[in-house]
């Protein structure tokens, strides 16, 4: 059979699902990719994309459904670009993530035996996350403001979200009163190509161990008058709302940051409660989505590292220091190493907040910061790391080489950069000794894991 053209009909059989979600069949060797699909599916698909290796299809009709089908349960599944799982049963999705993370690890990092535990499955398949951002656009009936998500693959257009199945019912109160007051005070909508109008994003924040709720509003401007009183009703309408913010975005670029931020009501951030202790969130810093699923990950972390009271641990993209404060209890001294300027902040203060002295936070790259503190004849026996998803830094993967720590606790939310910096560390004198995958974004392809590394003697 010819290789599949642009507008062919075809019968394809799902059998697996690739990074990102999308189902996998085969055509006499050549691979289709299809979204919305599950393995066992028999489906009828037509071509949209046909490269030399590769193509893409969309269904025509699901002739046979497989067994791991079930009804997604939110309404704009399918076109709102945050779920791409909520088709396949949960038993499913955590088959596929645990794969995906070996495949990654033996494929790209090159790497033989090693053991893969089970993957941790989150206790709330939905209603997990603490924190959501919607954009606000102009809604299609007159101009008045809808607030949602972008629709899958286009980021120009914004779905108006009235309710969203992985954020607390808590939080969607919280997202339809904003709505509603935007609406009934005529609040304007910023506008992209003219750079006129208010509204931007709205960030949505909750602890879910101290029930103290955030709403972030952010703005081209910086108009307390026309939203203090948006503030006031929003926690007429959710008492448990502890702090409103506005954030001031008055650049072209679309980010939900302000370069200024301005306090509409109660504190500039909410607490959290993680592992026994108590964190402050303010509204620009990083905390963990999933409450209970970072506690499970830290856990495995903390133990990974087998700490005995006497070991300097340097923590290396600190973030807030979420990690760093729940290690230093065993520990003789950590350092933490963080980019933002904001979050060392937030981990100085969280550190003071819970009695915790024996941290010290270092503003600046790992690639500049860690180097230097080795000049400075600063060592350690381990070393935890949670880079982004890029990884690290070639330079910052060098410079943790060279530094040479006992046990080496990576945390990634990026099976392939995972593979690719373990593949690294393993040829600079290092053995994979267990990979940890932790489900934290359930109905979603993201995947979390833990990998533990000790230096070949």
């Amino acid at each position: 059979m010819a290789k599949p053209r642009r507008g062919d009909v075809l019968d394809l059989t799902i059998d697996d699902l690739a990074f990102g979600g999308e189902g996998v069949g085969r055509v006499e060797g050549y691979v289709i990719f299809v979204r919305g699909v599950v393995p066992g599916d028999r489906v009828r698909v037509r071509v949209v994309e046909a490269r030399s290796r590769f193509g893409r299809a969309v269904i025509e009709s699901l002739e046979t459904s497989s067994p791991d089908r079930v009804e997604a349960p939110c309404a704009y599944f399918g076109r709102c670009g945050g779920c791409r799982l909520q088709h396949v049963s949960y038993t499913k999705q955590l088959a596929f993530k645990e794969k995906q993370v070996r495949d990654c690890l033996e494929r790209i990092g090159g790497l033989g035996a090693f053991e893969l535990r089970p993957i941790l499955a989150a206790p709330d398949a939905y209603g997990y996350r603490n924190k959501m951002e919607f954009t606000v656009v102009r809604s299609g009936d007159g101009g008045s403001p809808a607030i949602g998500l972008h629709q899958a693959d286009r980021y120009d257009v914004v779905l108006d979200i009235e309710r969203c199945l992985l954020q607390s019912e808590t939080m969607n109160v919280l997202l339809d009163e904003l709505r509603a007051q935007a609406r009934a005070r005529g609040l304007s909508v910023y506008d992209q190509d003219s750079g006129e109008g208010l509204l931007r994003f709205a960030t949505l924040r909750e602890g879910r161990r101290t029930g103290e709720a955030m709403v972030n509003i952010v703005a081209a401007a910086p108009d307390v008058v026309a939203l203090g009183p948006v503030a006031e009703q929003l926690r007429a309408r959710v008492p448990s709302v502890a702090s409103v913010v506005l954030n001031v975005n008055a650049k072209k670029a679309s980010v939900a940051v302000g370069s200024e931020e301005h306090l509409l009501l109660g504190r500039d951030h909410i607490r959290e409660s993680l592992g026994g202790l108590t964190f402050q969130v303010s509204a620009s810093s990083f905390f963990q989505t999933n409450t209970v699923q970072a506690e499970r990950l830290f856990a495995v972390v903390e133990a990974a590292c087998g700490l005995d009271g006497g070991e300097t641990v340097m923590d290396l993209y600190s973030g807030t220091g979420a990690i760093s404060l729940l290690l230093a209890r065993r520990s003789r001294w950590v350092y933490g190493i963080e980019v933002s300027a904001a979050a060392v902040t937030d981990a100085i203060r969280n550190a003071r907040e819970n009695g915790i002295e024996n941290c010290t936070f270092l503003p600046g790259e790992v690639r500049h910061v860690l180097p230097t503190l080795m000049r400075d004849g600063v060592r350690a026996e381990i070393v935890v790391a949670d880079p982004p998803r890029a990884g690290f830094h070639p330079k910052a993967l060098h410079a943790l080489a060279a530094l040479g720590p006992e046990r080496l606790v990576y945390v990634s939310c990026n099976p392939s950069t995972l593979a690719r910096d373990v593949g690294d560390l393993v040829r600079q004198g290092y053995r994979l000794e267990w990979v940890q995958p932790v489900d934290m974004f359930p109905q979603t392809p993201h995947i979390e894991a833990v990998a533990r590394l000790r230096r070949a003697p």
